[in-house]
């Protein structure tokens, strides 16, 4: 085997494989049945070598990417490569074997060139219902065996002959039956796009040169990491912050705590001290946990760099077991992002001291999930919808936040359109907005929060909410002002407003209008320092009051 190959075939593979993987997501968003996947484009792919190293990855969700390649692992790990087989698939969902909710299925196939296992094509997606205690999702589990089937490392297809059974089981304990078919064969068609892909790669270059590049690639990965990190100033530093509640008991904050060391061209992140696996659904296997870590190191370790398997090599974690980071059976973990999302926001907190430059003020971090369901009117056929609706990202040194993205773990994550969402359900967006004055004052400015509000337009129907971070809220740094936090109100004809940011099921009749307000990003320096033409330019676009003008920014007319 060769032992170098000149740079530009390395860049050109490198590109290739990043390429291979924007396709497969492609043809999953357009292939796929439900709108969470093809419009809101809740999903992640990518390739990996036979040592489920990552190769490449499409945008997506990377929050996913890294309990994927778990995905993998667990699965290798189950079955041996000795026994998998071209045109095999297989798919997994456990949440404590890799991460977030049941909802996520991960599907897989291996890769073979020239009769030999070289790597997997993956993807992972959110199936709509799968057959929870509600509809799509509930926010009152107390159990994982309440949110759905879970799936072991299972092998569906076996040399491209479908175990339909096991399909059949599938469609038969979900609400929407055709969504589960449409969807499974959409990530199965995606993952065979990776599949040839890698072959076509490895026809044009051979094994020696491509296997040369690979290890060239994860080395100039790892080399970067550790030259950043280790640039940095060796120390500890820990912080804490709280999420408003499990969902279960809402006057009870569940606690937070990372504790960040930096030693040599390594770094560490420690949980230990935040709260116990909780007796709600905010909970995360250790899997989902490791995702986050990596996201966070990447936001401010060589964020240009793709990852790849040469990556995060320097970077360890250690999250207590049975806490929220590292739940064990039965803790149910339909709200797996919450927490890591504050996670998160905490290691960036922790690096401004070291990287001022890169650091940002904080956002709420948080799904902001809005999910309606109810019945077809014509065929009786259970319809569901929902969103993570999208708020405002912290401020840095040299730029106001982001208004109205996704947050961090959603990346590519989308809200729906207002006209399709009016066309297929029985629902009318009567307002989508930034929301004024939401954004953290300061010489960079926090990014806007979203304003949605809804109104049913047919009888019983339901809503389920699950918003964060009002203990918490995003802060703001170096002076920066905190971001707005999220809000909501239900509004039901002839009765009580609700203003809770968690409820499951809320039975809305008709006419029912339902406001909600994100959170804000947190601002970055000082207000007064603000340059006053920004703060006319931001009166005129609407993004602050006249009042916050003078009351913040010391604008006067």
């Amino acid at each position: 085997m060769i032992k170098t190959v000149d740079p530009v075939t390395v860049e050109i593979i490198r590109n290739a494989l990043n390429s291979a993987a924007d396709e497969m997501g492609v043809n999953l968003a357009r292939s796929a049945y439900t709108p969470i996947i093809y419009e809101i484009k809740d999903y992640s792919v990518a390739l990996f070598d036979d040592e489920c190293r990552l190769l490449g990855q499409a945008p997506g969700l990377p929050i996913f990417l890294g309990a994927l390649e778990d995905a993998v692992k667990v699965t290798v790990r189950k079955y041996g490569k000795e026994s998998m087989a071209e045109r095999d698939v297989y798919l997994v969902n456990d949440s404590y074997e890799v991460g977030s909710h049941l909802n996520d299925i991960s599907l897989f196939t291996p890769v073979f060139f020239r009769k030999k296992l070289v790597g997997y094509a993956a993807a992972k997606a959110h199936w709509i219902d799968i057959g929870a205690m509600e509809p799509s999702q509930t926010m009152a589990s107390t159990e994982i065996y309440q949110e759905g089937y879970r799936i072991p490392p299972t092998r569906i297809m076996r040399k491209g002959r479908l175990n339909q059974e096991l399909l059949d089981f599938f469609m038969i304990n979900s609400r929407m039956p055709r969504s589960i078919h449409g969807d499974f064969y959409a990530m199965v068609a995606a993952c065979r796009t990776g599949e040839q892909r890698l072959q076509d790669i490895l026809e044009r270059f051979g094994t020696n040169h491509f296997g040369a590049a690979v290890t060239e690639i994860f080395e100039q990965c790892e080399r970067l990491d550790r030259e950043v990190v280790g640039a940095l100033p060796s120390g500890e530093w820990e912080a804490e912050g709280f999420m408003d509640s499990d969902g279960t008991h809402f006057d009870v904050p569940v606690k937070v705590k990372l504790k960040v060391k930096i030693e040599g061209s390594d770094i560490y992140l420690d949980l230990t001290g935040s709260s116990p696996q909780t007796g709600g659904c905010l909970n995360s296997g250790l899997s989902q946990t490791w995702s986050a870590a990596r996201l966070a190191f990447k936001f401010l370790i060589n964020p240009d760099v793709p990852p790849t398997g040469g990556t995060f090599r320097n970077l360890h974690l250690y999250a207590p077991p049975r806490s929220i980071f590292a739940a064990e059976e039965p803790a149910a973990c339909q709200y797996y992002y919450p927490h890591a999302g504050l996670m998160i926001d905490l290691f960036i907190k922790l690096m401004a001291g070291v990287m001022p430059d890169l650091v940002t003020g904080a956002q709420c971090a948080d799904p902001m999930n809005v999910m309606f369901d109810g019945i077809h009117s014509d065929t009786g056929e259970t319809w569901v919808t929902g969103e993570a609706v999208a708020l405002g990202w912290g401020a840095s040194r040299d730029q106001d936040g982001e208004n109205g993205l996704a947050n961090y773990g959603g990346g590519d994550l989308k809200n729906y359109p207002a006209e399709v969402m009016e066309s297929k359900y029985p629902i009318r967006v009567l307002e989508y907005a930034l929301a004024q004055d939401s954004g953290g004052a300061g010489r960079r400015r926090g990014g806007l929060a979203i304003h949605r509000e809804f109104e049913t337009l047919a009888d019983q129907l339901n809503c389920s909410l699950w918003l964060e971070r009002s203990v918490t809220g995003p802060w703001g740094i170096f002076g920066g002002r905190q971001g707005g936090t999220p809000k909501v109100e239900v509004e039901r004809p002839g009765r009580e407003v609700i203003t809770r940011l968690k409820a499951s099921h809320i039975v809305c009749p008709e006419e029912t209008q339902i406001r909600v307000t994100t959170g804000g990003g947190g601002g970055y320096g000082d207000p007064r320092e603000r340059e006053r033409q920004l703060v006319e330019d931001d009166i005129a676009d609407g993004y602050i009051s006249e009042r916050a003008a003078k009351e913040l920014y010391g604008y006067e007319r």
